[in-house]
């Protein structure tokens, strides 16, 4: 079995394709994610994972102490990889979920199913698919209240720009993010930066690495582990 990031990881290579197999076996996926999340997950926190790809992220958060996450992979075939991962690693405080959160009115989604998972999203033009799927969102606001949510995390292969600008969050602290200027550029990260402004955020470059970003609402001093990152 697989050990990436300190976490059993039961999947074939058949399973995956041969980039995201090398990703996994060189420990190169979600590398500085794995290394970055331990800056904006403190414990005893309520975690909301957006795009939870293979769990491997998820399974790093839910190790923090008395963290409670709740994640959601629009992909079937990746969601039930993910369960798999989770149960693995006997993962109790995990509800992981096959479906998308969005900002505003529940509506329908296409989502479009590419081999490398990481590339799979909702924006067509982003490469070829294998197929696609409709998926109905839900909204999240109304989840981060039921929930009691205060973390946000995200890797939606930028429908956090759309997400970003349009939900209230409300109750969240911090958001940690990967974001994907080569859909949506600059201005798309200036889009973001200036709405998460407005909503009290600030960057925080003390959890923030190159894409994967940290923004926080917090502003007392902060023990930080120090990461070195190639």
């Amino acid at each position: 079995m697989l050990n990436v990031h300190g976490i059993s990881v039961p999947i074939r290579p058949d399973e995956v394709s041969p980039v995201i197999w090398d990703a996994l076996t060189n420990q190169s996926y979600e590398a500085k994610e794995a290394r970055a999340v331990g800056n904006a997950v403190k414990p005893g926190d309520r975690v909301l994972e957006l795009g939870s790809g293979l769990g491997i992220i998820t399974s790093v958060i839910a190790s923090i102490t008395e963290v409670q996450v709740w994640a959601f992979e629009a992909n079937p075939a990746t969601a039930a990889l993910a369960k798999r991962v989770i149960d693995a690693n006997n993962l109790s405080n995990v509800v992981l979920a096959q479906g998308i959160l969005t900002a505003g009115s529940p509506r329908q989604f296409t989502f479009y199913v590419r081999r490398d998972l990481w590339m799979s999203s909702m924006d067509k033009d982003q490469g070829p698919f294998e197929y696609r799927i409709e998926l109905s969102s839900s909204n999240i606001d109304e989840f981060i209240k039921l929930h009691a949510i205060n973390v946000l995390i995200m890797d939606i292969e930028g429908a956090e720009l759309d997400l970003l600008q349009n939900a209230d969050l409300s109750g969240i602290d911090r958001i940690f993010l990967e974001l994907h200027d080569h859909l949506y550029g600059i201005s798309g990260i200036r889009n973001i930066t200036s709405s998460l402004a407005a909503k009290g955020f600030g960057y925080d470059p003390r959890g923030s690495h190159g894409p994967c970003v940290l923004f926080t609402k917090e502003d007392e001093q902060r023990a930080y582990v120090v990461e070195q990152f190639v």
